[in-house]
């Protein structure tokens, strides 16, 4: 299709590159014909996607950096700067994603969070509008979460991190406004990847949410794809649910009631898929 014609030779920096929607995006974007940079902090694993990339017939070159750390932000993108000269598109990914309640919520562990979800976001985005201002535009998708406009329980932690992240990204927008610099922000819901994978095992959350019901990552590629295409500020995964939780947060006691509804009606359908399915 036209548009996704329109990404050939672009050069795209993806955070968290290593697994899940970081890795998926990468790939994506290396099948359209752009030059990617894969960031995360293991070199091996990056390694591997950077193979698949050139498999692709694209250029990738690897960028090992711990977000958390701004100096090595930094260093991560002076680095693609030597190598491509420029950045044009930013997807902000890397994500941390501990499940607690909030009475048990241990400060390290939310500290952990905050390091990646927020200020590793932070750093990107502060780099990338440097760099972005120099050459006159390029665009900054950041990925946070349906978890970032309505707190759920046992994510109460990775929840406040991500609704930092929303705030953090529309205030940016407005400091941006008039300039050609655009940011976007991706809410996806649940999606398959190692980083839910590792939360499954909590009973609650697989109450909440049963894994029978998860997104693929594509689904979340797709949104990063528009929203730097036609320039949206917000795309929700699946589409309209973060208007829904905009709306609940008008009546948030009439919200409650239906959440914990919703955790009852989601955990019946899953399993009537479970026991429908063929053997």
């Amino acid at each position: 299709m036209t548009w996704f014609e329109s990404f050939r030779g672009k050069v795209v920096l993806v955070t968290g590159a290593s697994s899940g929607i970081g890795r998926a995006t990468a790939l994506a974007f290396a099948a359209a014909g752009a030059r990617v940079a894969l960031v995360a902090r293991r070199r091996p694993v990056l390694e591997e996607v950077a193979e698949l990339v050139r498999a692709q017939g694209s250029e990738g070159v690897v960028v090992p950096a711990d977000v958390s750390d701004r100096a090595e932000v930094q260093r991560c993108f002076a680095s693609v700067r030597d190598h491509f000269g420029r950045v044009d598109v930013v997807v902000n990914n890397a994500g941390v994603l501990i499940p607690a309640h909030v009475l048990d919520l241990d400060p390290t562990e939310l500290d952990a969070m905050l390091r990646v979800n927020l200020f590793g976001a932070l750093f990107v985005m502060q780099e990338a509008v440097r760099q972005m201002r120099a050459q006159c535009g390029g665009s900054i998708v950041n990925v946070a979460s349906l978890a970032g406009r309505r707190g759920i329980s046992p994510l109460g932690g990775y929840c406040a991190t991500k609704f930092a992240l929303v705030g953090l990204t529309e205030a940016l927008r407005i400091e941006l406004h008039g300039e050609p610099v655009h940011v976007a922000l991706v809410l996806p819901g649940v999606v398959e990847t190692p980083m839910v994978d590792a939360v499954v095992a909590d009973a609650e959350f697989v109450d909440l949410w049963p894994s029978a019901l998860n997104m693929p990552p594509s689904w979340v590629v797709w949104a990063v794809f528009a929203a730097v295409r036609f320039g949206l500020v917000e795309v929700s995964v699946p589409p309209g649910a973060a208007t829904i939780e905009k709306l609940a947060a008008l009546a948030p006691g009439i919200a409650d009631s239906l959440v914990h509804w919703a955790t009852r009606a989601t955990h019946w359908i899953a399993g009537s898929q479970t026991r429908a399915a063929p053997r």
